[in-house]
């Protein structure tokens, strides 16, 4: 279909002053430390698990978690899951839910293998 230039040209200009009139002005001040704080925050929780071991997650961002287990340090990356949050690093997974949370050995083919430990939100 053709558009002719009659029509195309006053959509452009409303598109346009549309755009222009959310920009901020060059007057308003962004509060450099607030977005420095905003980007920088670390989500903590602590699990006690039925073995009686403990795991410190820390969330950096929405599609990273760090854990501590046994004195060893995992980087796990979000995966896809059916419910609640996985992630995965190596041969590790680390699925939480609510205040929930399970680690499973992680196999070669994308996949959850044996648990490790049922853990709860202290």
């Amino acid at each position: 279909m053709f558009t002719s230039m009659k029509t195309l040209a006053p959509l452009t200009l409303v598109a346009i002053l549309l755009v222009s009139a959310c920009a901020k002005s060059p007057h308003d001040k962004v509060d450099v430390q607030t977005l420095m704080s905003v980007s920088s925050t670390i989500t903590v929780h602590n699990y006690r698990c039925e073995s009686g071991e403990t795991i410190t997650a820390k969330y950096r961002t929405t599609d990273s978690a760090t854990i501590r287990y046994k004195n060893s340090t995992y980087n796990l990356q979000i995966a896809v899951s059916g419910s609640g949050s996985r992630y995965v690093g190596g041969e590790l997974e680390w699925w939480v839910k609510s205040s929930e949370g399970a680690i499973f050995r992680h196999k070669t083919d994308g996949t959850s293998g044996e648990s490790i430990e049922f853990c709860r939100e202290s």
